[in-house]
């Protein structure tokens, strides 16, 4: 699917009567070409978009995803900064702040570290979009998120159901932020539906492949005894995968999330493997910054404000062979 038909399903599904009322890597800035202003003042909007580096493929898609976005509003003076750590986006932050922008759109590296910078700005009086990975207390102006909720809910429904409501399981977790948090959370609460399956083990993988391949060995090693991993984002799933594969494991299976292309071919080629898949989409990152243009475009904010959604959940979806063809599309980055 190309990408503008991607954006557009995506803006659609935020709702359309919203949207028609709000007005509608790194290191990089847009060009060229007046249009969009600021304060009703004449001058180009200034906004500024802060992203983790792309360490592994689901970042790698939020990269590729701002600047795709970026290229749809040539008339917006964009800043796009990736930070491989929060001291680095910190850092990026405070510089981003000296630029008299009128919009922040942040993926936050890390939700705890993010907060006290993210408020700073606030403070100053930026208008703030906030992706993904929340604050710790409510700064943004817009929250756009996957609904993490429901992310874990259904992949522990998932799991019960295979297991036959009986085994033994491991988690891999993310990173410390509230995805990880209300991901995990809302999967143990599942299972406390089902006394006969165990969770083993629960270790942060990081949602990096190389990390989830150590940590599946180390958990291999001590758990002789298991049926499946939820490994919860697919990344982390190859590494475990290979983890897997070095301890001569071919009885155990995988549920992982995100959406990533070759794990969808895999559901959808049966591979017992991945018998199913949990969507997260990294376009998100897009709308979170269409949103920023519609809400700050010639000033208008304020009177947006009224129309405006604080908070947008987007809907997560199981991916299984019977639906896969209609997840996967072979030509996207992730």
């Amino acid at each position: 699917m190309k990408f503008s038909q991607i954006f557009t399903v995506g803006v659609v599904a935020l709702s359309l009567t919203t949207l028609a009322l709000i007005g509608c890597g790194t290191g990089s800035s847009a060009t060229s070409s007046s249009g969009t202003t600021s304060a009703g003042t004449g001058k180009r909007l200034k906004i500024g978009v802060s992203i983790p580096s792309a360490d592994h493929g689901w970042t790698a898609g939020v990269n590729w995803w701002a600047n795709k976005a970026k290229d749809l509003y040539p008339d917006v003076d964009w800043t796009i900064v990736a930070a491989a750590s929060p001291e680095k986006q910190i850092k990026d932050l405070e510089n981003l702040g000296t630029q008299n922008l009128d919009g922040m759109v942040i993926l936050a590296t890390e939700s705890a570290a993010i907060t006290p910078a993210a408020k700073a700005l606030k403070e100053k009086g930026t208008f703030i979009v906030n992706v993904d990975r929340g604050f710790l207390e409510p700064i943004a102006d817009i929250f756009i998120e996957g609904d993490n909720k429901a992310f874990g809910r259904v992949s522990a429904e998932f799991m019960a159901k295979k297991l036959n409501g009986k085994g033994n399981i491991i988690i891999l977790e993310g990173i410390p932020c509230t995805v990880n948090t209300d991901r995990v959370n809302a999967f143990r609460e599942v299972m406390k539906q089902y006394p006969d399956i165990k969770i083993l083990d629960s270790q942060s993988g990081q949602w990096n492949r190389e990390k989830a391949l150590n940590v599946t060995q180390g958990l291999l090693l001590k758990h002789k005894d298991v049926n499946a991993i939820w490994s919860s984002d697919d990344d982390m799933a190859l590494g475990a995968e290979q983890a897997l594969k070095e301890a001569g494991r071919t009885d155990v299976w995988q549920l992982g999330g995100a959406g990533m292309k070759d794990i969808i071919k895999r559901v959808m080629d049966r591979d017992p493997m991945y018998p199913a898949d949990v969507t997260y989409p990294p376009s998100m990152i897009a709308m979170g910054m269409h949103l920023a243009v519609g809400a700050l475009k010639d000033g208008k904010q304020k009177e947006r404000a009224q129309f405006t959604p604080r908070h947008l959940l987007l809907d997560i979806e199981v991916v299984t062979p019977e639906n896969a063809k209609d997840f996967y599309y072979p030509d996207s980055i992730y």
